[in-house]
């Protein structure tokens, strides 16, 4: 029997004393959506705590998107502090929404932003708290249907027993068609069976219960996915994609926190997609084709956002900001309009090749914090193999206008473990940091009072699916200790701030990132041991980690660090975000020789197959130069 849907505010209000940061479970903020009637109800479930998911875009767009059409009503979810879980659970108070304090459990569906692999564990922690089922096939006929999507949904193979369905891609549009359909199936009467087959005929929606896996010799040792005869799931789901962003509303993000939040501005989405070629970038192959919004939007938007967030700072996100035709002119513009008024204008990163003279005028008009760049590899070798597309002149040229106009502190991100990566691509790293960090001291001066520093923080490289990478083991964790240290030995100047991500942590996300769906095994046994929040220091638990790794049968390191064929049939080849695997082992290739490839909306096509085969194509408001 469905859950009833009522308000249980009061069961978790007397709770709220007794946690750490009570305003995380409080509903009304300025800017929320007033609960519709419906008859349709949708959570969406951001399963990390309210601070960390309140500003993320991507539920904000679709938050907004569903309750602008009649009779639906989308609220939102975020896990519960650990404290808080306890309290509930003790307590017997289900899991929430935030804006009407209903179980999840009442809702019609709900969704989850599968942000990184590290947040695999708390999706189960938080379909336990609201006393639904974690796998698909043990919920009843009127159980919530499960959804997902976001930017780790690309293998969600692991997580395939939970989900009801995924959806791949840009969620606009395809968010509005899935909730119609439950909801249309609903009223039917139909069964919970056949509605999650009506659902794997729209486009971009993967039901994961419809395929079976098969293991021979075409696979790796973790199988490939093939649809189940006499189902509508097809070979290969290709992703939902919106052909023209600017017909999207540009202010997702209107809703004030009563809170500090980790991204606490307004933010603007100013283009989608990016077609640099960065070889270990997942998002830069699935994010496909470049969508530009006119400046002319973003500039109004900008306006419109603060008037209705009472925001300080304005950030304009992409994957790659400055790579937007009209970038200076959005600066520029922004920066007259608001001119006096205290607000600055942010950009993520900047991109070395992008940032020249205009840009740090037009990036340096507001307060000046850091700057970061990100050079990735420490050589042109690496960065060529990478297909980085960025020189040393570049990173030069750019602490030098950095400096020039202002600057004083500049961070440099690299990552470490690239494929054919050697000592001297370690070593490459400090010496470009002391390199920017001698640029700054001859335009500003020597000493402690000249403010200049340089931060490098370094990570260890990943390989994910759909990327040129994706064949690639990743560096066991012994190595890159010992590079680590090679690193730190290597810098000699206390002008540079050396900081490195945890050899553990990686080893995690690298070993789930490549399993197939028997993987869940090892994700239920974690979770069932206590992890959760793993992508937050103080709450990581590798021990835990590896006991359930050894209780399941698998060896992390082996796993993390297996190469793969590139002829191999692989665990995510039944999707797909439009990139050829043709084009994928082409630039593996490439990779090995050094040849880089270029950016596209600046040449020729280079055959990555996303335009033809989902019927879309770039759109640039000006020419990039």
């Amino acid at each position: 029997m469905k859950a009833k849907r009522e308000n249980l505010f009061h069961l978790l209000e007397p709770l709220l004393p007794h946690v750490e940061h009570p305003s995380r479970y409080l509903d009304h903020e300025w800017g929320a959506c007033e609960e519709q009637d419906g008859p349709f109800h949708l959570c969406m479930c951001y399963a990390d705590v309210y601070e960390v998911g309140q500003p993320n875009l991507g539920v904000s767009i679709l938050y907004n998107t569903v309750n602008a059409q009649p009779g639906m009503s989308c609220e939102r979810a975020y896990l519960p502090w650990t404290d808080m879980s306890a309290l509930m659970r003790e307590r017997r108070v289900p899991m929430l929404s935030l804006e009407g304090a209903a179980p999840l459990a009442s809702f019609d569906a709900v969704g989850f932003t599968l942000a990184h692999e590290l947040i695999w564990t708390n999706v189960l922690e938080a379909l336990d708290l609201a006393g639904i089922a974690l796998t698909s096939d043990g919920r009843d006929e009127d159980d919530p249907i499960i959804l997902a999507g976001g930017p780790s949904a690309w293998n969600c193979e692991p997580m395939a027993p939970v989900f009801d369905a995924v959806l791949l891609g840009d969620g606009e549009e395809s968010i509005v068609e899935v909730c119609a359909r439950i909801r249309d199936c609903r009223e039917k009467g139909m069964a919970r069976a056949d509605l999650l087959c009506s659902l794997a005929e729209l486009p971009g929606v993967y039901v994961p219960s419809l395929y079976d896996i098969v293991v021979d010799e075409t696979s790796t040792r973790w199988g490939y996915a093939v649809p189940r005869p006499g189902t509508p799931a097809r070979e290969v789901v290709l992703k939902s994609c919106i052909p023209d962003l600017a017909a999207t509303p540009p202010v997702a993000a209107k809703i004030v926190p009563y809170m500090g939040i980790v991204q606490d501005r307004l933010s603007l989405e100013i283009l989608r997609g990016c077609a640099r070629g960065c070889r270990f970038c997942q998002a830069g192959m699935t994010y496909r084709p470049v969508r530009e919004r006119p400046a002319d939007q973003i500039v109004q938007a900008g306006e419109e956002g603060l008037a209705a967030s009472g925001h300080d700072e304005i950030s304009l996100t992409s994957l790659s900001t400055t790579d937007h035709s009209q970038c200076a002119q959005i600066l520029n513009r922004m920066h007259a309009d608001l001119s006096g008024r205290g607000i600055r204008v942010s950009i993520p990163s900047q991109r070395l090749d992008s940032f020249g003279v205009e840009m740090a005028m037009a990036v340096g008009a507001g307060k000046k914090g850091g700057l970061t760049f990100a050079p990735e590899a420490g050589s042109q070798r690496l960065r060529d193999v990478i297909n980085k597309n960025v020189t040393e002149d570049d990173l030069e040229r750019a602490a030098r206008n950095a400096f020039e106009n202002g600057w004083r502190r500049c961070k440099l991100y690299f990552m470490m473990g690239l494929p054919t990566e050697t000592d001297e691509d370690v070593v490459g790293i400090v010496r470009a940091a002391e390199r920017v960090l001698e640029i700054g001291r001859e335009v500003v001066g020597k000493g402690p009072k000249s403010g200049v520093s340089v931060t490098i923080s370094v990570a260890v490289f990943v390989p994910k699916c759909y990327t040129a990478f994706q064949w690639a083991g990743q560096l066991a964790p012994a190595e890159v200790r010992r590079r680590q240290q090679l690193l730190l030995h290597s810098c000699n100047d206390r002008g540079v701030r050396i900081n490195y991500h945890d050899s553990s942590t990686s080893l995690v996300e690298g070993a789930i990132s490549k399993m197939g769906r028997d993987g869940f095994k090892l994700l239920l046994e974690a979770w069932r041991r206590g992890c959760r929040f793993d992508a937050w220091t103080s709450e990581f638990s590798f021990d835990r980690w590896s006991e359930a790794a050894v209780a399941c049968g698998y060896d992390l390191e082996d796993i993390a660090c297996e190469e793969f064929p590139v002829d191999a049939r692989l665990p995510w080849d039944h999707t797909s975000p439009g990139v050829s695997k043709g084009f994928l082992q082409r630039e593996w290739r490439r990779a090995a020789q050094g040849v880089t490839t270029p950016d596209c909306t600046r040449e020729s096509c280079v055959g990555c197959g996303v335009c033809p085969t989902l019927g879309v194509e770039n759109v640039i408001c000006e020419e990039r130069k």
